[in-house]
């Protein structure tokens, strides 16, 4: 999904009048529904918590690396519960917000990763994430916060 920048909010509100000339308008708001990636940090807690996910832990990724504000790990009991918690947490974040998310992984269930752009999410089975051991590459004393 590509983000509005300010050129095109600028650019979005010209048009062009039946005799060729170009006519202008009142720029284009920010979208106020957008929101910032606490609020939507604190939303996907929320579903994750909705949907009886296991051991949800937070990240912050701030400082650390230019992908994402914060990171989310949690596992689910099943490779179903894994991939229905994802479903819905995407349909979510799309109704509410109307953020489009990035998923990979979904119909195998045993590892699923869902970009929201300020969030990124990761639900595992637990085996599969006691094997990968993701959040220990990211997570430094006092940077997590554990929500289950």
């Amino acid at each position: 999904m590509r983000r509005v920048t300010k050129e095109d909010n600028v650019l979005s509100h010209l048009s062009t009048a039946t005799d060729g000339s170009v006519v202008t308008g009142s720029p284009i708001a920010p979208n106020p529904a957008e929101p910032s990636s606490e609020v939507l940090l604190e939303r996907i807690l929320a579903s994750l918590d909705d949907d009886k996910a296991e051991d949800v832990i937070s990240i912050t990724l701030r400082g650390k690396s230019e992908i994402a504000d914060y990171m989310v790990v949690a596992s689910g009991r099943s490779t179903r519960q894994v991939s229905a918690m994802a479903e819905k947490l995407v349909d979510r974040l799309k109704a509410e917000f109307g953020r489009l998310s990035k998923i990979e992984g979904k119909d195998a269930g045993d590892w699923v990763l869902i970009d929201t752009g300020d969030v990124i999410v990761h639900l595992f089975r637990p085996e599969v994430r006691e094997f990968y051991q993701l959040e220990k590459m990211w997570q430094s004393s006092g940077s997590s916060q554990a929500s289950s």
